[in-house]
């Protein structure tokens, strides 16, 4: 029997261009995969209700669930920082939702218009395999040496029903007992923990290109979506040619955001 797939989002105290790109994200997946589907946004560092009004009008039954630092597993907070610094940590707030259906995670600022030929196959096979989106260069913090030397990228995370996450975890943290202060650090336990005991299916950067005006990013949309990296920040600690670098980040979104807007079949 077919089970229809979980698709789940994480969202912070991020940009007004993060929530609109949260918006534009849960419109194009549900175009893609249907009313089957159960999707969750998971809502930490601002309440539910100012998250949903920022986002504005979603299509479809989207569940939004508060998560707090209670939700993750004891095993891994001594491996997060006190602050949990950069959101570092809210992606496993819960690890799994429900372990017996297969789970799409997609970062709030990753937006799809058509399927990777990767997330095809998952679905074709009933969500029985892994999948991972390939990066423009490896970054993978402190979990590097368990990676691989192939570019990856946690922003799209799809798993099998009953994929034991939280085991795989807690293999990576034993042979690498670090705490995590970063986003590549989150993004090298994800890869590690996927890749643990097989090769996963990758999203190509052709497909959906790690999008943003500083090289190696891309500058321009994949062939089926794109990830805005930098579109969360509301502010960035450095500066180009004088001008603050968020700058460069909100003109690259608003270069895009209609073009987007209209792929997805949004406003």
């Amino acid at each position: 029997m077919k089970r229809s797939p979980i698709v789940r989002w994480t969202v912070g105290d991020v940009s007004d261009a993060g929530f609109e790109a949260l918006q534009l994200s849960i419109r194009g997946v549900h175009r893609l995969t249907g009313p089957g589907a159960r999707y969750v946004v998971c809502v930490n560092s601002v309440p539910v209700d100012r998250a949903k009004a920022l986002t504005g009008p979603v299509p479809g039954d989207v569940e939004w669930r508060g998560v707090t630092r209670d939700q993750l597993a004891p095993f891994i907070r001594p491996h997060l920082d006190g602050g949990l610094a950069e959101g570092v940590g809210w992606k496993f707030a819960p690890f799994r939702l429900d372990p017996d259906r297969p789970e799409l995670a997609l970062d709030n600022d990753c937006i799809l218009w058509d399927l990777p030929e990767a997330l095809r196959l998952w679905i074709a096979e009933d969500g029985d395999l892994r999948v991972i989106a390939e990066d423009v260069r490896a970054c993978f913090g402190q979990f590097a040496a368990l990676c691989g030397d192939e570019p990856r990228n946690s922003g799209i995370r799809a798993l099998p029903a009953a994929f034991d996450l939280e085991a795989r975890m807690r293999d990576v943290l034993t042979r690498v007992p670090a705490v995590m202060s970063s986003e590549l650090d989150e993004q090298g336990l994800q890869v590690a923990a996927v890749m643990a005991d097989g090769v996963p299916e990758v999203v190509r950067v052709s497909e959906v290109s790690i999008c943003s005006p500083f090289p190696p990013h891309l500058p321009h949309l994949g062939a089926c979506g794109a990830h805005f990296v930098g579109v969360n920040a509301k502010s960035l600690p450095w500066s180009y040619e004088g001008r603050p670098g968020v700058e460069y980040i909100q003109e690259h979104w608003a270069r895009w955001r209609d073009e987007v807007a209209r792929r997805v079949g949004g406003n």
